[in-house]
Order: C-alpha cells, then structure tokens, then sequence
C-alpha cells in the first residue's frame, strides 16, 4: 500500500476513532505471556479451549480435522486427528462432557450454502452438523456453547454490528438443521492496538468463549475482549448485559480465547511463534460487574429470545457507532482489505 491509499485510510481510521463511543475498559491486569507456539504447525490458529491440564488449538485451514493437545509450555503433547475436511474452522468450544465442537463457518465470500459443526471426542471419532442460515450466507468465527450443549454462532460484521444465531430445532447428522435469529451485538472501535486493519478490527468478531460454570461469556475481536455475566448461564440475557471491555494489546492477528478452569483468560494470534497469554482474574471481574449491575440491567433488557432491537445503544450494552463513522468504517474496510485475511 502506497502514499495515497495510505493517507486516505490513516484519515479515515481517524475519523473513525473520533466519531465512535468508546466502551470503558475492564480494570484488569495486564495479559501475561506465558509461553510461544513455536511448532511450525501452529501457523494460523483460530480456536482455543482449555481443560485445566491442557490447551487445544485448531487451525483455521488444512484438509482433515486436526486438533493440538498443548501443555501449558506450549509444547505440542499430541494431535487429535479426524480425516473429514473442514471447509474453514474458526473457532473452537468444550462441551462438559469433553467434546471438541469446532465451528466449520468461516465464510469470507459468503458463497457457502451450508455451514458446519464437528462434534469431535478425544479418541478422534467425529460427527458432522450441517447447518442453514434463514437469511443467506454469513462469516462468522465465534461459537459459544451454553450449559446445555445448545451452540450459538456470532457472525463477523465489517460494520460491527454482528447477528447470533442457534439451531432452531435439535441437530441431526448430517443435517441441515436451520438456524434462527435470536439476538445482534454491537461493538464500537477502540484504541487498543494490534490486528491487521487498524482500528476497524477492534469492530471484527474474531471469537468467543464460555468460562467452565457457563456464568461468564467472552467474545473477542482482533484487540479486546468484552466479558458478559450470566448468573444464570443464560447466553441472550448476557449478552444483553453491558460487558466488561479487556484489552488485548498487539496480537498481530488475535482469533482465539478460551478461559481456563481457574477463570483466567487464554488467547493467542495467528502466526508461528505468537504467544500465549492469560489474563488472570478475568472470569471473576466479569461476574463481579454483574453482581452490581444486574437488576438494573434485566429490567431495562428484553425479554430473553427476542433479536436485540437497534437503537443508538444496543440491547448488548455495547454502544453502535454513529451514521457517520459506520460510513468511514466501511471505507476503511475496503481500503484495507479485510477480504484478504481468509485463505479459503
């Protein structure tokens, strides 16, 4: 990128930092590096999960299924492997029971007639999900499973303004099974630094996770991460809640998050050799802020199931950009090329 196009798009990111409200950052510690991926395996890693013992990393490309069981050195203990080619696995969750759901629903193009769960067990069997949006194709890169098994997908929106969908039946294999709207969140700029587009990636859904109670949420973008409190495992009504904003300073291109049993907040970017950091305490900020706010909030919140109305704030307690600066955010987008993160 040259002269020009650079100066245009520095404007713009201005322009767009300057139209925005800002959501308050958490008062938590700074994320701690622990350790690297230094396994040239581990080049573009988009979804994490955490048992206590081990990590679980999964690339967001390939052409079978293969999960690394990490030790908390970042060492590569072994691999869980499944022949089924994926299309483009974004994230990952860890249901109660131990399965590893992948969520197959990267979709950059929006060419994609159906998306994808893989429900793999640690012995490497794997069962296929297919899955229907209402409204046409989406990309989307966070999946949140709630206490019950129920998955929810968020999609990633160059405007912020993402969409939650869930099953709108039980899951038969190998499906389709439809999906339904059931909620939107919006998320604004922020100045955290990092990511590959500047600061319109602090607008990208790039990930989510649920801590192991179910009674906190986080779902990320390229720079932050925002916490939800679900006292009652509820994931609509916490996202509905305002959240706890926790920077996640210079990942070149952070996707994955996961919380470990202790309540400590895992992430890490793409690229060999990024690092793995824990944010501590991060589970217990978040349920703590909800202990303060909640009656206030559910009384203000919609009833649970009903899409979050748009408005100048959303339903999520994260603030929507103003006309003006989801104008500048779009050319900022085209300027920079979000198009061009995806492989597949």
């Amino acid at each position: 990128m040259h002269g020009p196009r650079w100066a245009v798009g520095a404007s713009v990111l201005v322009g767009l930092l300057a139209c925005g409200v800002l959501p308050a950052s958490a008062q938590a510690s700074a994320p701690e590096q622990v350790c690297s991926l230094a396994d040239e395996r581990l080049d573009e890693v988009s979804g994490l999960a955490a048992d206590g013992d081990n990590w679980y990393a999964v690339n967001d490309g390939g052409t079978s299924i293969e999960i690394f069981v990490l030790g908390k050195d970042c060492s590569v203990r072994g691999v869980i492997e499944n022949p089924t080619d994926p299309y483009d696995v974004e994230d990952m969750a860890l249901a109660q029971d131990g399965t590893l759901w992948l969520g197959d629903t990267g979709d950059n193009r929006k060419r994609r007639d159906t998306v994808a769960l893989h429900a793999v067990s640690p012995d490497g069997s794997s069962t296929l999900y297919r899955l229907t949006y209402p409204d046409g194709a989406h990309d989307a890169e966070a999946l949140l499973l709630d206490r019950s098994g129920t998955p929810y997908i968020i999609t990633k929106n160059v405007l912020g303004n993402s969409v939650v969908y869930r099953p709108a039946g039980p899951l038969t294999s190998p499906g389709p099974t439809p999906l339904e709207n059931v909620g939107s969140l919006a998320i604004t700029t922020t100045d955290t630094p990092g990511g590959p587009v500047g600061p319109v990636g602090s607008m990208l859904v790039t990930g989510a996770a649920s801590n192991a109670d179910s009674t906190v949420f986080a779902v990320r973008t390229y720079t932050d991460a925002y916490l939800y409190p679900a006292p009652d495992g509820d994931v609509l009504a916490a996202l509905r809640r305002s959240p706890v904003r926790v920077p996640l300073p210079d990942e070149q291109q952070g996707e994955a998050i996961a919380f470990d049993p202790d309540g400590s907040l895992v992430s890490v970017s793409e690229g060999v050799g990024s690092p793995v950091r824990i944010v501590r305490g991060a589970a217990d900020l978040a349920a703590t802020a909800g202990q303060n706010t909640e009656s206030e909030e559910q009384a203000a919140s919609p009833s649970a199931g009903d899409p979050a109305p748009a408005s100048d704030e959303d339903s999520s307690g994260v603030p929507v950009l103003p006309g003006i600066a989801i104008a500048v955010g779009v050319a900022a987008v085209l300027v920079f090329g979000v198009g061009k993160l995806r492989r597949r």
